[in-house]
């Protein structure tokens, strides 16, 4: 792990007795991620896409830790509304909502940990964090997706309910990244493994 990693292991050793909590956004589109599947010798499977393709759906997505607990997975989808002077990602009060539905179904302090986007560090964010005794916020060193869960969350996502799929509408798509999130969320050893693979760990304190 190089020294980014180190220096953020020893911070999130210093976590008491709160939530450690992981962010990251994600968006999606009609064009389905492709996987290996089977087939009968001499027919390669075709799958028939729609010819324009942009970003549908915008998901951010919260990995929480904690000892003693079951890990949880929180997340909330933004749509794509097509106007071209419309946001297509998640603004900071759409974060700022998300953190405080995260603190409430969690019920303690949050040590949030996510990368260095501009959105992350608005002056309105800020001030709501700063304004907040339950969350403390760490940034993850610049260019480093493999110190963040959250993207194992997303190759699962890919390589298991969006892989190889037509999309007949944006609702079609909508229903299966919830089908998938859905089904990570009920198995908390999943999002465990998406801890393991950034080898980060957490000491019980």
């Amino acid at each position: 792990m190089g020294q980014g990693g180190v220096a953020l292991r020893g911070r999130l050793a210093a976590a008491r007795g709160a939530w450690l909590v992981f962010e990251d956004e994600a968006g999606f589109s009609m064009t389905p991620p492709q996987a290996k599947t089977w087939s009968q010798r001499g027919r390669t499977p075709v799958v028939r896409v729609r010819g324009r393709s942009r970003r549908r759906i915008s998901i951010a997505a919260l990995t929480c830790y904690k000892p003693g607990h079951k890990s949880r997975l929180i997340y909330r989808p933004r749509r794509d509304d097509g106007r071209r002077d419309g946001r297509k990602s998640f603004s900071w009060r759409d974060y700022r909502d998300l953190l405080i539905a995260a603190h409430q179904q969690l019920g303690g302090p949050i040590v949030l940990v996510w990368d260095n986007l501009n959105v992350h560090k608005a002056v309105g964010l800020r001030e709501f964090a700063a304004a907040r005794d339950w969350l403390t916020i760490y940034y993850l060193p610049p260019y480093a997706p493999d110190l963040n869960p959250v993207e194992g969350i997303w190759s699962l996502l890919r390589r298991g309910w969006l892989s190889n799929v037509t999309f007949s509408t944006p609702e079609h798509l909508v229903q299966r990244i919830r089908h998938g999130l859905r089904h990570i969320q009920y198995r908390s050893h999943l999002i465990d493994g998406c801890l393991a693979e950034t080898g980060l760990t957490i000491r019980p304190t």
